[in-house]
């Protein structure tokens, strides 16, 4: 009976010390195709126009491929908006096109925390490129969680690169 009551504390325990106050199921999201996709009269990457010229390959030419996370976090920040707004005209315009949406954390955390939360800034990134009309199909998104850091290191500095999403074309 000792080693039950045992065991049944240590499970409680486990499962408290695994907790955490960010809610991975909610998805902060929002429509903004109405919005500029700046902040502080300040854009985050230069404008994509429309034409065909102005697409690669690869992907929009002049538009950034990384939006960033504040710490536990995995809400897409306004200043990202007209990056995430250049990636869908151009997926829009080319339907055969495909994306990942690869999702990274900084090294603080347990694995399993991370590839969660990793998984939920790509999902966000998929969500705002859906809303502004993307198919699902075009979309794949992934998380990679604390394994392939962009910049080695412990600090604010090094933290902050790591907490992102990708977008890669292939």
């Amino acid at each position: 009976m000792l080693k039950r009551t045992i065991y049944s504390l240590a499970v409680v325990a486990l499962i408290a010390g695994c907790s955490s106050s960010t809610k991975l199921s909610d998805v902060p999201v929002t429509d903004a195709r109405g919005g500029t996709g700046q902040q502080g009269g300040q854009s985050a990457v230069a404008p994509v126009s429309a034409d065909t010229g102005s697409l690669n390959a690869q992907g929009p030419v002049g538009v950034a491929r990384i939006v960033y996370f504040d710490f536990d976090s995995y809400t897409v920040k306004p200043e990202f908006q007209s990056l995430i707004d250049g990636h869908a005209r151009f997926l829009k315009a080319n339907p055969s096109r495909h994306v990942f949406i690869e999702g990274h954390t900084d090294e603080r955390g347990g694995r399993e925390y991370n590839l969660a939360l990793g998984q939920k800034r790509s999902e966000a990134v998929r969500r705002a490129l859906a809303l502004l009309g993307v198919a699902d199909s075009q979309v794949e998104a992934i998380s990679f969680g604390k394994e392939k850091p962009a910049v080695q290191g412990s600090g604010e500095q090094a933290w902050a690169q790591n907490r992102r999403a990708e977008i890669s074309y292939r």
